[in-house]
Parts: structure tokens; C-alpha cells; sequence
């Protein structure tokens, strides 16, 4: 049974030097609007999917939280049965906390955009405007266009002509990229906000590279009334050669000096990696999705390097815990490592020689993906009676229900499906199930979800409950009609947060005034 943690516990945990998680285990978009500064996001319906890797020490202590407790107290129930034995719930969740006047926050990833914009007030990182940026391009200048976000993203829309370079690529291979210029090209930097770009532009900044951040990314692009690129094809990394491995290195070096990055040989590696027992130590490998699948050290969990410092707070999830990264030398992972010393995070460490250095130990690397199912998938689906998407389609179903997320549900559901966020499936189900002895069917998107919310129907004393095999993935591929939009949904869903350049232009003039305004306290100081 989780125990209680008050508000002023909690506080004095965020003072002292113990280790622990906050997790606020509601919807997305209830985090993104006020949330408890130093939490970190993990909803009730993905508790299964991402604890492992974000709370790997199950004697871990982990405080959850919600509005009122009352999703946290399921959701600590859930964290019991998947092996965590030091579980507690904030008392009276965010509503006390803020009747007692203790601060909050609103937007996601605050720790590494509150230290971008830092960043660019302490060390004046150098911009340029989209109408300047577009001026340039018309007359012809020389011009090259870095987008240090992830690969998806940027397939998904881009600065028109502009590469994709993710963050934790940048200063490893901007040697190559550069080295082939004619020396009056301009190298921009762009992210979808500002927080990437500016730290993209810093990162050169130090190394000595002449680079110029793009004002507000592809937000400021759109607002500027220029078109976005969507469905760009330019991921191709160019290959590092020993000069732009050897200036990644010695930017290392550097790098490493200045901010207290410390390095671990492979039995320093061994020793720490036999801790995990006793404590949450996190083992990152930082390089590209290909590099870690190819082989990459046993405990490793993939995180890239640049998401690691856009998500730092959904990587080191317990604060005071021990933090390793890994890359197939040190110059990626110090990279890396160094923001989270900036970030003011103390025990940080490289692996010095990476995935090589273990190879050339005589250990064996570990190929292949993480495992990305999740926990009690098994004893979840042998609970709860499969079924195949003709059968449901065949059948007389007295309720159909969706339990991922709103946009999944609109992007296509089983046509008369009603729509229930698994974090508030024992809350909501009763509206759409009355009857315990009827037939419910449950979907969601991929077949992963609905078997876990299946299962919490059958503890729950429904008798009659089936999962559609396969999701709606399933149901698709088989021909079937899909229905589409958020039919029946009566309140504007909490569960998604609407990123980039998909807001309205409102929402992304607010968005970026939050980032820039996170700044203002440094310029003041």
C-alpha cells in the first residue's frame, strides 16, 4: 500500500541531496498547463510502457501525483504491481500544493528551455530573423540550413532547402559539413521553437565555428508568413573523417575541463553498472537509432543525444541518481554529458572509448532495438479474450471503446467506438458500460494498449471483455471503414499537447513570448 507524502515533504526532498522521482501521471496537456516544477511527465496509461527505463531501480523512491490524488492513488497501484516497492502519493496532489502558495509551472522540457534562453541572454548567441533569413535566400547568398531536431520531425515540416542535423550530431560532424564551404556561406541553425537552435548555435559558438541561430525556428517562419517544407528527404549524415573526429574530440576535451565532465574506463563502467541493484544508475547511449542498433553495450537504452538535452527531464527522471552516457568514443557522449553538467547535475559520467572501448575488452555488444512492449503485456492478454477485426466487426458488441489517445482516436476508430484515455478508464467507464454482464470490445491504436485496459476491466468485474488483436492497425489493414474525428467527444480532450507549426498562429505567438520571457530573469541579473 502507497504511503503518503505531504507537500512540505516534498519540498524538502527537492532541497536535499536524496534521491527520488516526482511523477505527475495525468494527461499531457493537464501537465503542459501547471504542473510542479521538477516533475517529470509520465501518464497513468504509460506507466507500463516507460518506467523501466525512466525509474530503472524499482526501491527507487517515486512520489506520484495528479490534481486530487485520485488517479494517483490507481496509479500507485500499478507501480506496486510492476515490482516498485517504495511508492508514495502527494497528498492531496497539485491542488494542495498550490493552495499552499508553493510554485508552479506550465509548459513541457522547462529545465532545458529555461537554460537555452539563459544561454542566449549570458553569452549573447547571434539570430537572424525569418525576413532576413528569406532576404538572404532571394538575393542569392550562400546559405546552409542546420535542423537540429530529431529526423521525424523534420520530415514532418522544415525550413524549405534546410538538412537534417540533430543536436547530438552537430559538433561531431560540423567539421565535415563546413569543411567543403566557400568561405562567405552562412551556417543557420533551426529548431521548431528556439531552444534547440540556440543551443545548436552555442555549441558551434564554443567551438570556434561561426554559426547564426534562426530566431524562433520554423514557428517564426510560419508567423512571418512563409511556407514550411513538409516531407524533406535531406537525413542523410555526412561521414565523419579523422579531421572532423579529431576536432570533436579536442572540443571534448575542452568542453569536458570547463564543465566537470568525468570519464569511467570499462571496469570503472563494470563497477558502476553492478550498482544498479542498490540504486538508480542510468546507462545512455547517445548515438544515431542505426549506431545503437548495430551494437551498442549490454543496459544501454537508446536516448540521442540532442533529445537527451531538449528532454532532460524525461531522461534523468530521479533527481541525485548517477547518469552515464555512451558513444562509440567519448566525443558525443562528453557533448552530452557537459549540458547536464550545466544543467547543474553532479554525477555525470562518460564511458572514455564508448562501444569500442568495450569491444576491445573482449565484451560482447548487444544488437537490436530496445524492447519497447510493455510491462505485464502477457499476463495482461491472458486475462482478456482476443479478438480478430472481422470478428469484432461481425459481432454485437454493446460497447466499443478506445483507450489511447484523442488524437489517435480521431486520426481513426472502429465506427461507433466511444473514446476513453486509459488514465481515466476506471473513472469513466461506468458512462459508457453500465452493465458489468454486457459485452465490451476494447481498441486502441496498435494492440499494445487496449490489453492492459482490458485486463483493468476484468479486475474491475466485467465478465464479458475482448481486445481487438492488432489495434487499429489491424482493423485497417483487414479493409474495414474507419470513422474519424473525436464523434462523441463532449469536452475539449486534455491528453495531447499541439506542437510546432499544427498551432494556430495565437498559440505559437504565446509559446514563444513563454520561451523568450524565460530568459528575462537572466537578462535582469
Amino acid at each position: 500500500m502507497a504511503t503518503k507524502t505531504s507537500a512540505e515533504t516534498l519540498k524538502g526532498l527537492f532541497a536535499g541531496d536524496a534521491p527520488f522521482a516526482l511523477i505527475d501521471v495525468r494527461e499531457a496537456g493537464e501537465y503542459n498547463s501547471t504542473h510542479i516544477p521538477g516533475s517529470s511527465l509520465i501518464p497513468r496509461r504509460r506507466l507500463e510502457f516507460q518506467m523501466p527505463s525512466a525509474v530503472p531501480f524499482k526501491g527507487a523512491l517515486v512520489v506520484v501525483c495528479d490534481d486530487d490524488g485520485r488517479r494517483a492513488q490507481v496509479a500507485s497501484g500499478t507501480l506496486e504491481a510492476m515490482g516498485y516497492t517504495n511508492v508514495s502519493v502527494l497528498e492531496g496532489g497539485i491542488n494542495t500544493w498550490t493552495t499552499l502558495d508553493l510554485p508552479t509551472e506550465w509548459g513541457t522540457n522547462v529545465p532545458s528551455k529555461d537554460y537555452g534562453e539563459k544561454m542566449e541572454v549570458v553569452h549573447h548567441v547571434p539570430e537572424i530573423d525569418a525576413p532576413e533569413l528569406q532576404a538572404r535566400i532571394d538575393r542569392g547568398d550562400k546559405i546552409v540550413i542546420l535542423d537540429t531536431r530529431t529526423p521525424e520531425e523534420y520530415q514532418r515540416f522544415a525550413i524549405p532547402g534546410g538538412r537534417s542535423m540533430p543536436g547530438g550530431e552537430l559538433a561531431y560532424r560540423i567539421t565535415d559539413v563546413v569543411k567543403d564551404l566557400e568561405p562567405d556561406t552562412t551556417v543557420v541553425i533551426n529548431c521548431a521553437g528556439r531552444t534547440r537552435s540556440i543551443v545548436g548555435t552555442r555549441v558551434l559558438q564554443r567551438m570556434g565555428v561561426d554559426a547564426i541561430g534562426l530566431k524562433n525556428g520554423t514557428s517564426g517562419w510560419v508567423l512571418a508568413g512563409y511556407q514550411v517544407e513538409r516531407g524533406a528527404d535531406r537525413v542523410e549524415l555526412p561521414e565523419v573523417s579523422e579531421e572532423g573526429r579529431a576536432a570533436a574530440e579536442r572540443y571534448a576535451e575542452q568542453i569536458a575541463a570547463e564543465d566537470g565532465v568525468r570519464y569511467l574506463d570499462i571496469s570503472g563502467l563494470k563497477s558502476a553498472m553492478e550498482k544498479r541493484g542498490q540504486e538508480t544508475v542510468y546507462l545512455v547511449d547517445i548515438r544515431t537509432k542505426e549506431e545503437f542498433e548495430k551494437g551498442h553495450i549490454p543496459g544501454f537504452q537508446w536516448f540521442p543525444g540532442g533529445q537527451c538535452v531538449q528532454r532532460s527531464d524525461d531522461v534523468a527522471v530521479v533527481k541525485n541518481a548517477t547518469i552515464i552516457f555512451s558513444c562509440d568514443g567519448k566525443a558525443r557522449a562528453t557533448h552530452t554529458a557537459s549540458w547536464y553538467r550545466q544543467f547543474g547535475i553532479k554525477d555525470v559520467y562518460v564511458v572514455d572509448g564508448g562501444t569500442a572501448a568495450w569491444a576491445e575488452a573482449g565484451l560482447e555488444l548487444e544488437n537490436g532495438p530496445n524492447s519497447d512492449a510493455p510491462v505485464g503485456l502477457e499476463q495482461a492478454k491472458a486475462k482478456v479474450k482476443s479478438i480478430s477485426a472481422r470478428e469484432l466487426n461481425n459481432s454485437k458488441t454493446a460497447a466499443v471503446i478506445f483507450v489511447d489517445t484523442s488524437a489517435e482516436f480521431a486520426q481513426g476508430h472502429v465506427p461507433g467506438s466511444n473514446w476513453i484515455s486509459r488514465g481515466w478508464l476506471e473513472f469513466q467507464v461506468e458512462g459508457f458500460a453500465p452493465s458489468k454482464d454486457a459485452p465490451v470490445a476494447v481498441t486502441c491504436a496498435d494492440g499494445q494498449m487496449a490489453p492492459l485496459a482490458g485486463a483493468t476491466l476484468t479486475d474491475l468485474g466485467y465478465k464479458d471483455v475482448s481486445v481487438l488483436e492488432g489495434g487499429i492497425t489491424a482493423w485497417s489493414g483487414a479493409g474495414l471503414p474507419l470513422e474519424k474525428g473525436l464523434s462523441g467527444v463532449m469536452a475539449p480532450p486534455t491528453d495531447v499537447v499541439i506542437l510546432g507549426v499544427d498551432r494556430n498562429p495565437a498559440e505559437m505567438m504565446n509559446y514563444l513570448r513563454w520561451e523568450t520571457q524565460l530568459g528575462e530573469k537572466y537578462a535582469a541579473d
